[in-house]
């Protein structure tokens, strides 16, 4: 049972669920269009939760996510940190939109995360093939976001 006392509990426990999400051995076609996991199970808990340090709390789990994935240091860090900062921004909005405008949301902070991501592989001196499916990325994450939020909910209360 999960209680607005110890939220950073729940976010510690869904990091590890998202985590062990997008490690799941599965063709390169799928993990080339799996959604921003981290990124909607983190926006759950920003919209659901008082939090402070939250940019903090994304740098760290963006660093997490480039150690153990070997990515270029700090690019999922900064990729999580700006989705974060339109979540935080739009936070009442999105707590009292109906679920479409919630999927438009997060297919926004999603498309933010993509776009970093790909302005820091064009700029890097790093061998990066763009893959034409990364752009699926943003359209799945919106459409997974009704059942992530159920799921999350379930798990909360």
């Amino acid at each position: 049972m999960f209680s607005y006392q110890r939220p950073y509990v729940f976010l510690i426990k869904i990091t590890l669920f998202a985590l062990i999400i997008s490690i799941l051995p599965l063709p390169e076609i799928v993990l080339s269009i799996a959604p921003f996991w981290l990124l909607l199970f983190f926006a759950y808990w920003l919209t659901n939760f008082p939090a402070q340090g939250k940019f903090f709390l994304a740098l760290l789990l963006g660093v997490l996510i480039d150690v153990l994935y070997g990515d270029i240091l700090g690019q999922n860090a900064l990729a999580l940190i700006l989705s974060s900062a339109f979540i935080s921004n739009i936070k009442q909005s999105l707590v009292v939109s109906n679920i479409t405008t919630q999927q438009v949301y997060i297919f926004t902070a999603s498309s933010i995360y993509l776009g970093l991501l790909l302005l820091v592989h064009g700029l890097s001196t790093q061998d990066f093939s763009f893959n034409a499916y990364l752009l699926f990325k943003p359209f799945l994450s919106a459409l997974l976001w009704p059942v992530v939020q159920s799921l999350l909910s379930k798990l909360r209360h």
